[in-house]
């Protein structure tokens, strides 16, 4: 496709609140251009009240091919959809959705799209300790990648008792891990003397927000071994890796796992090989220009 937008365009897009951040019309459209489909990606702004509408809406729009889901919809969106595939059953929670035929099939490309950074690492995860900060959709996929890593055990913690408990009780039953643990957020500074690895799995420090979810000082307790990943992407880096990488430690930000968890999901859409490296050099140079 040439950039036009035709009668016979099919359209794909990301439904989140507030979703003017996402970059992934960026590189999924960089991708669509380079492959010659006829095909546009779209930012779609649902407030979580309108979840329900909106999903049974865009399946009267034929054209309407699939979508991802980020904050806050990826656990809301599971009771309705028609269909929910094993990888999404397990981590709880679903970031793309595909028509087949007049059904919604939901899958999750979040916990591969964690994991390729640190697959390019050295490191002995049946000896890392994780410690995973929130309690959302993200962090059920960081849960389920962190067990695929092997990592000997993984600390949970959020700031809501009532929802770290159901959580617990939606992870272990899924997942059937007897290694994963619950603490509140005053814990942190305790867990972090002992992590290996600390992954942001929260909203804060997105965008504007000038906030990071562990100070300095907390940095500053973390084995200089430790691995800092924030799933965020935007700003480039958040404080929260500017801090790690200040203290020496290892930082990966939320782009590489957005780049390949997008891939994945566009081929799923597609049923082809997508360019991923465009998909990439398309973000980095938007990214550039800000």
């Amino acid at each position: 496709m040439s950039g036009r937008i035709l009668g016979t365009t099919k359209i794909l897009g990301v439904m989140g609140f507030p979703v003017s951040h996402s970059l992934s019309p960026v590189m999924h459209n960089a991708a669509i251009a380079s492959m010659g489909v006829d095909y546009v990606y779209v930012p779609f702004p649902i407030p979580v009240e309108q979840l329900p509408a909106a999903i049974a809406g865009l399946k009267a729009v034929q054209s309407v091919q699939g979508f991802n889901l980020t904050i806050p919809h990826k656990v809301e969106v599971m009771p309705l959809l028609d269909e929910v595939l094993p990888i999404a059953k397990a981590v709880g929670a679903v970031n793309t959705v595909k028509r087949v035929g007049e059904r919604w099939v939901g899958t999750n490309t979040d916990v591969a799209g964690f994991l390729e950074p640190l697959k390019k690492l050295s490191c002995d995860w049946a000896n890392t300790p994780a410690v995973i900060l929130g309690s959302g959709g993200a962090a059920k996929a960081v849960v389920a990648a962190c067990l695929e890593l092997g990592c000997s055990v993984i600390h949970v913690v959020g700031r809501d008792p009532k929802k770290m408990k159901k959580f617990h009780g939606a992870m272990t039953s899924q997942l059937h891990d007897y290694n994963l643990r619950i603490h509140p957020w005053v814990s942190i500074p305790h867990l972090l003397e002992v992590a290996g690895i600390v992954i942001n799995a929260t909203p804060i420090g997105m965008a504007s927000d000038p906030n990071t979810p562990i100070s300095e000082a907390e940095m500053n307790l973390l084995p200089d071994h430790a691995i800092a990943y924030d799933l965020i992407y935007t700003p480039r880096p958040t404080k929260f890796l500017q801090i790690a990488a200040a203290r020496g430690l290892k930082a990966i930000d939320g782009l590489e796992m957005l780049i390949n968890q997008g891939a994945i999901g566009l081929e799923f859409w597609l049923d082809q090989t997508v360019p991923i490296e465009i998909m990439r050099q398309a973000l980095l140079q938007h990214l550039a220009t800000k």
